[in-house]
């Protein structure tokens, strides 16, 4: 028992020194290289501190070897910037001056639902309160955001990239009929419509794929 605590003990001191020694950024948010590092550099404390049977001199190599290895790296980034960009990404511009980029959105991975999120985390709740959204390198939000603030209710996703939500237009009282004849006020069909919302207020922002946003005031049962 007494020798297990040793061992946890001189790893958790070898680990303390070596993510000190990384930099501030594998506390805070990590970029994709110094994530998968971390994990690697957490399995591999992991084995000498259970298993006793493994020279915990081996535990203590392994670790200096990765924190060698991000090093290497971080100076590769540093003299090379298209190194920077493959191994780290580049920040997305998501949010433009036209409304939502798709091809970013689908790129990261992301749908409607997950921009929106990020905005309402970052206190944006409206996708026209900015007029730039970017998801940078790291995975955080970042925004150019309008001096006046849009709208005071919350809205709801009507329409995420073609895909109707059926309960959200229940709930503001748009039936099948009325969501065509919107449509067809906007020349669009269904699958072309990239993002449609409406808050408590109905104002809805609508954007038609490789068009420009709207802003369309509609009836809504209610306020949320």
């Amino acid at each position: 028992m007494a020798l297990i605590f040793i061992r946890t003990a001189i790893i958790f001191v070898t680990l303390l020194f070596v993510m000190r020694l990384m930099g501030k950024s594998q506390i805070g948010e990590m970029q994709p290289f110094e994530f998968v590092i971390s994990l690697v550099i957490a399995e591999l404390a992991c084995i000498p501190m259970a298993d006793t049977s493994i020279p915990i001199l081996y535990g203590i190599i392994a670790i200096i070897t990765i924190f060698i290895l991000h090093q290497i790296v971080w100076l590769f980034q540093l003299w090379f910037k298209p190194v920077k960009n493959v191994i780290s990404g580049k920040p997305s511009v998501v949010i433009n001056k036209n409304g939502i980029d798709e091809f970013q959105l689908k790129k990261n991975n992301l749908d409607v639902s997950d921009l929106i999120e990020s905005m309402r985390v970052a206190g944006y709740f409206n996708l026209d309160d900015v007029y730039y959204g970017l998801f940078e390198a790291n995975g955080s939000f970042s925004a150019l955001p309008k001096e006046e603030v849009t709208s005071t209710s919350l809205p709801m996703i009507l329409i995420d990239r073609g895909t109707p939500d059926k309960k959200n237009l229940t709930r503001c009282g748009f039936d099948d009929e009325r969501l065509n004849k919107l449509l067809k006020e906007q020349n669009a069909k269904l699958k072309e419509v990239v993002v449609m919302t409406v808050n408590g207020e109905g104002r809805v922002y609508f954007q038609k794929r490789g068009e420009k946003y709207k802003i369309l005031q509609v009836e809504v049962n209610g306020e949320w």
